[in-house]
Formats: structure tokens, sequence, C-alpha cells
């Protein structure tokens, strides 16, 4: 599967396990490096959001108040999704989000998440840092909106990890950086970054061999 679905939460807080919930997300749909679809909305999930949040996002609880309930977002982004794999930048806390909010809605929770974080610290050790601000200023990737809005951030999410497969694909010679190769990528150590590619650019290559032969 070539389509990747790249998400990213605006929140109450920092974990849905101590009440927290979501307020807003955006998840746009990538295809061979291009956004190809795109869903964003507000969610009321009846909670208030701390002055410190709205100071840092802009969503205000006047916003929240006439933005549809948390479950009917969820069920149309679960639909949007269907079982395309995810991409997102700090990947353990918009799973653990769309985790929550999912089994709130009744819906399953079923799709691998993949994180621009870990792959960028394995493969841009030179970054100065690996927030998602700062690797976009540093590759000069396009700013899409205000940051700390759910869209915005994922549309340079999705810029981010369409920069990091292209380098993999003209640096590190990987033909088809696909979502399982991204995922087998971010459990690899630094150190074995060069023989982990080296390995599965071999194995790529007596594929192609055996498909010509056949």
């Amino acid at each position: 599967m070539s389509r990747i679905a790249v998400i990213d939460f605006e929140t109450t807080g920092i974990s849905p396990g101590m009440g927290d919930r979501a307020t807003e997300v955006a998840i746009v749909i990538t295809e061979h490096g291009r956004v190809v679809d795109r869903y964003q909305s507000l969610m009321n999930a009846g909670v208030r959001i701390p002055g410190f949040i709205t100071q840092l996002t802009g969503i205000t609880n006047e916003m929240i108040a006439t933005a549809p309930p948390a479950h009917t977002v969820m069920g149309e982004a679960a639909r949007f999704v269907g079982d395309v794999p995810m991409v997102a930048h700090n990947a353990s806390f918009d799973r653990r989000f769309w985790a929550a909010e999912l089994e709130r809605a009744g819906a399953p929770a079923t799709q691998p998440f993949a994180c621009t974080v870990l792959l960028s610290r394995r493969l841009y050790p030179e970054a100065p840092s690996h927030k998602l601000g700062s690797l976009v200023d540093f590759f000069r990737l396009p700013r899409t909106g205000q940051a700390h809005r759910a869209l915005a951030d994922a549309e340079m999410a999705a810029e981010l990890l369409g920069r990091i497969q292209h380098d993999l694909r003209t640096r590190h010679g990987v033909d088809a950086p696909d979502h399982a190769f991204l995922m087998a990528l971010q459990r690899c150590t630094r150190a074995a970054l060069p023989r982990f590619i080296q390995t599965h650019t071999q194995r790529a290559d007596v594929a192609a061999l055996s498909t010509r032969a056949a």
C-alpha cells in the first residue's frame, strides 16, 4: 500500500490517561509523497480548554462550543483513514489520543504508527533540533499555516515525511521506502542503520532479479 495517513491532534493536555481530550484533529493522505486528500475538524469533548492551551493553539472554548461532538468527528476520521497506515510527528502522543478517542467513540484503532521524530533522529543526527518546526526550517520546507493547529502541523509533517522518503531513495538507495520499511527503520539504532539499509537494498535487489528471471 502506497498511501499513508499523516495525523495531528490538538488537545487539552498531554495525556488521555489523565483526562485530557482532543480539541482538533487533522489527517492528510499522502500517496507517492504527495498529499491527495485532507480531513480536519474541531471537536467538542465536553471539557474546558485551559488558558495556556488557548494561548498555544488559538483554539478557544467558544470555538469548541459550536464544534461537532468528539464521537461524531472521530467516527468520520476513522472512516476517512480506513486501514491506511499512519504517521505522526512524536507519534506516541497522537497514537494515544487516536486510540483513546476512538475507544470512546466505539471504534477500533488498528492502524500502525510510524514516527517522523524517530525517523529524523536516525537519518539526520546533524539537525539542531528534531521538533517539527525546526526540521521544517532546517530543510526549508513550506510552512502551511499556523503552528499548533492540527491541519498546518499535519501538512508540515507530511512534507517532512516526503523529504525522508526522498532522501531514502536518493541518498540510501531504498527503492520503496513504504510504511513497513519506515516502521522497521525507526526501531533500528543509529549505529546499526548502515547495515540495516544495506541488508534491505540487497534483499530488494535479489527479489528484483528473481522476478525478472521468472
